[in-house]
């Protein structure tokens, strides 16, 4: 089964086409064409992402990036396109072949949320236009369970996934620990009570005159201390570190930020070493409330996913915490490249659902939903 995805929930503009294949209790994976377009540098003016800013240059990038998509999955289409709109063009390359094999797009997916809904709206309206056109059904998908199957997905298949799942979901939008114990069932059993752990990294770099988004800067400038050895002098509060549930919070580490810095003129090892603090403090917080997760929940498996889980210093944090105390579990670290918003997630999460023999997770009317749980 092959699928085209798209993905708008936030400042990425992703389409990918992605062909999932079960055998038995596996699904095999193999991506036939992806491209994804990044709006982080019209943004950083804003030191965070603006809505109906996000929404126009979805608008305007959809139809490229699809394109690109389809010239990834089909060579001919550069070759065989001289002219017309892009449905003319497009529309009978699905019917081409994929490794040589006639077949065409079983079915379009796209993210119904969470995210920015007028981000959303964009995408669904233009995935719900290109249905009709292919007459393929539609397949919304929740963008969290896109993060938290993905993340599972190991060598291009997922296989041998022992139950419940523990996931620890992190990125600029969502701080929450998802427990899976059957299939598409979630419970959350932690989350943020004030702000996700991807804001706080970029509100504290915006503290820390460094770039949007933050969080690889706080990390590339964390690394320098910790290879000088540098240390800050200002000590962060690890909230609710000790709190008997996996709730976190971090508006109050935020706070503490800003006042430790306010009227600071900082050198660069200063910021260094700060950055080097912030990240201990979050990294700190994260193994505490995982360890707790760990315990409470018996889980067999635990897997991370959202674009913090791209911050190298935690994986390893998480990593010793596994290796160290939980050494019967297994620990699926989601490649680097599918860790922030993209379309081959989408995809996934839908190939998933659709060869499981889920019928109900297809329909055309759905709408966007900005605060959609799993």
């Amino acid at each position: 089964m092959k699928i085209l995805a798209i993905e708008t929930s936030c400042d990425e503009t992703g389409v990918a086409i992605v062909e999932g294949t079960k055998t038995g209790d596996s699904i095999s994976f193999a991506i036939r064409g992806n491209a994804l377009l990044s709006q982080a540098p019209l943004h950083a003016a804003y030191g965070g992402v603006y809505p109906n800013l996000a929404k126009r240059e979805h608008q305007k990038n959809l139809p490229i990036i699809l394109e690109q998509a389809l010239k990834d999955a089909l060579p001919k289409l550069s070759q065989k396109r001289s002219s017309g709109s892009l449905e003319d063009s497009a529309r009978p390359f699905f019917g081409e072949s994929f490794g040589g094999t006639p077949e065409a797009i079983n079915a379009i997916a796209v993210t119904q949320g969470p995210g920015l809904e007028p981000a959303l709206w964009t995408g669904i309206e233009f995935a719900k236009k290109l249905a009709k056109e292919w007459n393929v059904p539609l397949i919304p998908v929740n963008h969290m369970e896109g993060h938290l199957i993905s993340s599972l997905v190991k060598d291009g298949k997922l296989e041998n996934v022992e139950l419940p799942v523990l996931a620890l979901l992190i990125s600029g939008g969502h701080t929450e620990f998802v427990l899976m114990r059957d299939w598409y069932k979630y419970e959350i059993i932690g989350e943020t009570l004030d702000d996700a752990v991807g804001e706080a990294f970029d509100k504290v770099a915006r503290m820390l005159e460094l770039p949007y988004p933050g969080g690889p800067h706080i990390s590339k400038y964390a690394a320098v201390a910790r290879e000088k050895n540098l240390k800050s002098e200002i000590t962060l509060p690890r909230s609710m570190i000790g709190t008997k549930t996996c709730d976190v919070s971090f508006s109050g580490l935020k706070t503490s930020a800003l006042y430790a810095l306010r009227g600071k003129n900082l050198t660069e090892d200063e910021k260094a070493a700060f950055a080097r603090e912030f990240e201990d403090t979050v990294a700190d917080i994260f193994v505490a409330k995982t360890r707790r997760a760990l315990e409470e929940t018996g889980a067999r498996t635990f897997v991370i996913g959202g674009g913090v889980a791209a911050n190298s210093f935690l994986r390893t944090r998480l990593q010793d915490l596994v290796a160290k105390d939980f050494n019967d579990i297994e620990f699926r670290l989601p490649e680097l490249s599918i860790t922030g918003d993209n379309a081959i997630m989408i995809a996934e999460a839908a190939l998933t659902r659709a060869l499981s023999g889920l019928e109900d997770a297809t329909t055309e009317d759905f709408r966007a939903v900005g605060n959609l749980s799993l």
